[in-house]
């Protein structure tokens, strides 16, 4: 398809390349499909019929985020094609916190200047992370906006629903004291507290692509830009294993803010530190920073992106059935009485 909009053009729209990026991006959108998607692009909507043949009360339970400033070391580091994995994976892991199975997933990309081949490279990370949820990737927008983003910029959100049997939403109410806390390791910071990070490291004039000793002989950029983990495939497996409790999904605020957000009020998190060793990142951002360990937990996720509440006679099962899929678990801590909270 072409098109006549010479004068559009000129003022920074190029209809043409949108087009072209959609071309680009059919093959990767493909890979997502699944029982109840329908692949065709081009429509004013994105198509999705579920099978609720198996659910007695059938919850839509939707997300929706995006990468924040983690999208600087894209650009820095002009790598594209893993920026969308972290999208899919903030939206996708909070809806799974419900109980709910992620159905399918639509992007917003908005640049300055629409490159084809860049647009490509964001949108199969996101069909991606789609592939690793096991939700479809039904639809999305590209917005080209000049004078708005610089020319080599763009922001990325996403959009995510899933489904839950409304019996089997977890509630908050039914964690108890002598509950366990199960923690399932990072990949390293994900996508947050990504302002902090840039200001320790000073990554617009740093080398990113030097290996340093501190970081086991990792670069800072690719220990920066490293995909945030989905969590989907095995923790669906553990939904249908044991009766879990509550699920916490390690955002912005750390362990402080998101742990209380499954717990009553007369139940106390414990965390055993001691318990994993975070990335070495980590240790290496506040040691340059001077960072108390108390403000290290509440900014980052400290090498755990999400943590699970079992009964304390589930929890052998429970990390049995996470490692047979593929996802390493470990005991975290556990629930106590006392004021809402975490101590560590």
């Amino acid at each position: 398809m072409k098109s006549e909009s010479g004068h559009y053009k000129d003022a920074g729209v190029d209809i043409n390349a949108g087009y072209k990026a959609v071309e680009l991006m059919k093959s990767s959108i493909r890979r997502t499909m699944i029982p109840g998607a329908d692949c065709d692009l081009g429509g004013f909507g994105g198509l999705f019929m579920p099978d609720l043949t198996s659910i007695k009360t059938p919850v839509l339970v939707s997300g929706t985020d995006g990468v924040g400033t983690k999208l600087k070391l894209a650009f820095l580091m002009d790598k594209h094609d893993t920026i969308g994995i972290d999208c899919v994976a903030m939206c996708a892991n909070d809806v799974l916190c419900c109980g709910a199975k992620p159905l399918f997933f639509l992007d917003y990309v908005a640049v300055g200047k629409n490159v084809p081949e860049r647009v490509a490279d964001i949108v199969s990370g996101v069909a991606e992370g789609c592939v690793q949820a096991g939700c479809a990737l039904i639809g999305g927008e590209t917005a080209e906006m000049p004078g708005f983003y610089a020319v080599d910029e763009y922001d990325l959100a996403g959009f995510c629903v899933g489904v839950v049997d409304k019996d089997k939403i977890f509630d908050k109410n039914q964690v108890r004291p002598g509950n366990v806390l199960l923690g399932l390791p990072s990949t390293g910071l994900h996508s947050n507290g990504f302002s902090l990070a840039r200001k320790l490291f000073d990554v617009e004039n740093a080398d990113l692509r030097a290996p340093l000793a501190e970081l086991n002989g990792q670069s800072l950029g690719e220990s920066l830009l490293a995909p945030t983990r989905i969590y989907v495939k095995p923790m669906l497996r553990l939904f249908d294993a044991v009766g879990v409790k509550g699920v916490a999904h390690i955002t912005g605020g750390g362990f402080y803010e998101n742990i209380p957000r499954v717990l009553p009020d007369n139940c106390r998190a414990y965390v055993d530190a001691s318990a994993w060793q975070p990335q070495p990142l980590f240790a290496l951002m506040a040691q340059k920073g001077g960072i108390s360990q108390t403000e290290m937990f509440s900014t980052f996720n400290m090498g755990v992106g999400m943590v699970v509440v079992v009964d304390k006679q589930d929890a052998d099962t429970a990390l049995d059935t996470l490692r047979a899929h593929g996802q390493e678990a470990f005991v975290l801590g556990d629930i106590r009485g006392g004021d809402k909270g975490v101590t560590l």
